[in-house]
């Protein structure tokens, strides 16, 4: 077990192949294990980056990602310190091949990433704002489900997650209004789908 936090996306995807290295499956235990449970931003990054990767396309698969960032959410809207997944969820597992290639996917952008977002404007990654940020997640899960009908369309609520997540583990406030901006992005395109659809 890790003992410091992740501070990186890099961070991240390093404990990912290492785990995948060592293992035939990767399964969600090992990850909270790895990671430490006290960490609710790599876990809140981590399902939306599998969505947003070709991963994200086996049917099913979103909304699985969009229950597990709603578990988690709730628990951060209610002020826990400490992450609770169910034995179910912490068996969830992905083939270590599959883990394999999300990491080597996601290798350039989490560099770009880790090189721009740190540390800038930390109040608005802590407190109440988190809170309300943590509530607005849960609403972006819920359009998961439903937009996963059309192909491709659950990247934009997926990587409005992404950014929350990625806020949190770097206490970028500039990245949390990142987050805002694609939020209501995010809630405009599933409120046009869910017009289209009625």
């Amino acid at each position: 077990m890790m003992s410091d936090a992740p501070s990186s996306i890099e961070d991240i995807l390093k404990i990912l192949k290492d785990l995948a290295d060592k293992q035939d499956r990767v399964k969600l235990g090992d990850v909270i294990e790895a990671i430490g449970g006290r960490s609710f931003g790599p876990f809140l990054l981590l399902p939306a980056l599998i969505d947003i990767s070709p991963v994200g396309s086996i049917p099913g698969l979103p909304t699985v990602l969009a229950a597990i960032i709603i578990l988690i959410a709730v628990q951060l809207a209610l002020g826990r310190d400490h992450l609770w997944v169910p034995g179910f969820l912490a068996r969830r597992s992905l083939a270590s091949k599959t883990v394999c290639k999300i990491v080597d996917k996601a290798k350039k952008p989490a560099a770009w990433a880790d090189r721009w977002f740190h540390g800038r404007l930390p109040a608005l990654t802590k407190g109440p704002f988190v809170r309300v940020a943590a509530v607005a997640c849960i609403l972006l899960a819920l359009t998961v489900p439903p937009l996963e009908l059309l192909p491709l369309a659950t990247t934009a609520p997926m990587a409005a997650i992404a950014t929350f997540g990625l806020a949190l583990m770097v206490r970028d406030g500039a990245v949390m209004i990142v987050f805002i901006l694609l939020a209501i992005g995010a809630v405009a395109l599933g409120t046009g789908f869910a017009i289209t659809k009625a």
